[in-house]
């Protein structure tokens, strides 16, 4: 009896060190959240060129960064294909503002909580220090860019739920 309840002690103790705390926080007034490991704090607004809000946010859990980028674009796009297009365009953007170094490539036919109204595009990407994955997910009112980076490798169970925590307001 005695060893079977160190070994459920053992278990337990194993499984609430890896256990982290996944809450959800809103993308300031934007009307979109999502779940992340770590509070982001005050989330950034600002106005593109164009005059869309862009929010921002980033915060770290166990040696990983997790942020988000929230486009509320100005002008809703109808057509999906053209607001993944856009989606793609925004990503290379990032990317060299980001100086990522290296790329997988873009994977292209997810929706988000296999909604038929959203579009998904998936990469690895690497700058000088570290390793990203990234999700950006468009609705074609908004833009969101989730992603997590590390100098080391990411956990990809981990990270998966990360970026496939978005909701769009509505859903």
């Amino acid at each position: 009896m005695r060893q079977l309840i160190v070994i459920i002690a053992c278990v337990l103790l194993t499984s609430s060190l890896y256990a982290q705390s996944l809450k959800k926080y809103p993308i300031g007034n934007s009307g979109c959240s999502f779940y992340t490991f770590c509070d982001p704090g005050t989330i950034s607004v600002e106005k593109s060129p164009d005059g869309s809000d862009v929010y921002t946010a980033e915060c770290n859990n166990s040696d990983v960064s997790y942020g988000v980028i929230c486009v509320k674009l100005k002008d809703e796009i109808k057509d999906l294909k053209e607001s993944e297009d856009v989606l793609i365009s925004y990503l290379d953007y990032l990317k060299n503002a980001m100086k990522i170094t290296g790329s997988a490539g873009y994977g292209k036919g997810h929706r988000l909580k296999n909604s038929e109204s959203t579009r998904g595009v998936i990469d690895y990407w690497k700058d000088k220090d570290s390793n990203w994955k990234i999700k950006g997910w468009t609705n074609g009112r908004f833009i969101v860019v989730l992603y997590a980076y590390s100098k080391g490798d990411l956990n990809e169970t981990k990270t998966n739920v990360f970026l496939d925590g978005l909701l769009f307001p509505g859903s």
